[in-house]
């Protein structure tokens, strides 16, 4: 029976057999010392010339070759302990090994530090890597988080729609599929989905990959990411919303800071504590502030540009020893046609963003709720409301006040970890130059 490493301690004097894959191979003549890895850690083994043919086999395995092993446990001599690593005060005895599969030479140390170009070409290599898997160890354990916290709130979880008949937000670019003759489109959004979905369940989230075709190439855009959304009724406004995700996110870094925190470490980074308030601006008022403590006159823009982002995150810091930030009330035209406008604020909307770390992770707001009112906003944003009709359906026949946010998985991730560019939190990037055309290979020629 296999045995894992994280469990190994639990079994000093004991005969073994685990697998994996070798990380480092060491040979010292007599005593060959070799590294190995599976899904749960890294252990350190030991060839004997005493176990011959053992010994013989470890001086011809190479990094990547997989294995399995029987071996003793045993304690390390004081002074070889590794007080750096979890499994630094033991070291497997082997006495068997078996090749499971061999690896042809790395075409570069696995760990060496790689231009991105290199790295993403390299994904079922460099992917292996200790950096790499913490990354989306951490990824995991948030969309985990996520799931649990929303699910103690009696949110109930979907699945819609990747392929839809239009663009929910009413423009952004979008992929086009041909569909059986007709022309669909890859979703940039499950929007009007968890809306309809509301005045089935009241409070629902769904999870998935959303397609957005913008010919940008940035550190922080992608043309297919993960977006975590929610969307729930009976809401009171927009503020309902935002206290939810204030909730929900000092969840998640607990989570993070109880499961993930050896993850953190290997990049040195701190995980965030989400305060029982969070500093809130009106975007007016937020451009004030750049104004007075950063010199920039953008008062009256319709939004803010990344710039702005890192100093009224800079700001929140140092003022409220906040790592997140709130801006709201965005200009009516800015914003979807299914944005509740502020009676109190006439021309600007009950919609906010969440900044975090110098970036926008979160878009969210109250809905408009009311049939009359949706047709005409959609009317307004020179739509037809013909083409919203089975949307229509669940205003129609009756919707509570409601509202929702998507947060956008790969760069909360990023923004933890402290990762610069966006790819690297994502497990396989596409964007304008990178779709994988190598591995399904296409139609055989003849």
């Amino acid at each position: 029976m296999r045995t894992y490493i994280q469990t190994l301690a639990d079994h000093i004097g004991e005969e073994v057999t685990i697998a994996g894959w070798i990380n480092v191979r060491r040979d010292h003549g007599k005593l060959v010392f070799l590294d190995l890895r599976d899904r749960t850690g890294l252990l350190q083994m030991v060839a004997l010339p005493n176990h011959a043919e053992a010994h013989a086999i470890a001086g011809t395995v190479r990094p990547e070759w997989v294995v399995g092993v029987t071996g003793m446990v045993n304690k390390r001599p004081e002074k070889m302990v590794n007080a750096n690593s979890p499994t630094g005060t033991i070291e497997l005895e082997i006495t068997e090994m078996r090749v499971l599969a061999q690896a042809e030479e790395l075409p570069f140390d696995k760990d060496t530090e790689l231009n991105l170009d290199t790295y993403l070409d390299y994904l079922p290599l460099t992917l292996r890597t200790e950096r790499a898997q913490a990354t989306f160890r951490v990824q995991a354990r948030i969309i985990q988080a996520f799931r649990e916290f929303l699910i103690q709130e009696g949110f109930t979880e979907a699945q819609v729609p990747k392929l839809v008949g239009g663009d929910a937000e009413g423009g952004a670019s979008v992929f086009p599929v041909e569909y059986f003759g007709h022309t669909a489109y890859l979703a940039t959004s499950p929007q009007l989905y968890k809306q309809i979905l509301v005045g089935v369940f009241e409070r629902v989230f769904t999870t998935g990959n959303m397609y957005r075709a913008e010919k940008h190439s940035t550190t922080r855009h992608l043309n297919e990411y993960t977006s975590l959304d929610l969307e729930m009724g009976f809401i009171k406004d927009h503020t309902d919303i935002m206290d939810l995700e204030r909730r929900m996110l000092a969840h998640i870094m607990q989570a993070l800071a109880r499961d993930s925190a050896a993850d953190f470490a290997l990049f040195g980074t701190e995980i965030p504590t989400v305060g029982e308030t969070v500093p809130t601006w009106k975007l007016r008022e937020a451009q004030e502030i750049i104004k007075k403590e950063f010199g920039e006159d953008c008062v009256g823009e319709p939004d803010l540009e990344p710039q702005h982002e890192r100093w009224l995150c800079e700001y929140a810091k140092n003022k409220f020893n906040s790592d997140f930030a709130f801006i709201t009330h965005y200009p009516v035209k800015k914003r979807p046609f299914y944005t509740y406008e502020d009676e109190a604020d006439p021309g600007f909307t009950k919609s906010f963003d969440l900044l975090f770390r110098g970036v926008e992770i979160t878009t969210g707001g109250q809905r408009i709720h009311e049939y009359g009112k949706l047709i005409e906003n959609i009317k307004a944003w020179g739509l037809k409301p013909e083409s919203f009709s089975y949307y229509l359906q669940a205003f129609k026949y009756g919707m509570p006040p409601e509202g929702g946010l998507a947060i956008g998985l790969e760069r909360l991730t990023a923004k933890l970890l402290g990762i610069e560019n966006v790819k690297q939190a994502t497990l396989f990037p596409r964007d304008l130059n990178r779709i994988d055309t190598l591995l399904s290979g296409g139609k055989e020629e003849k």
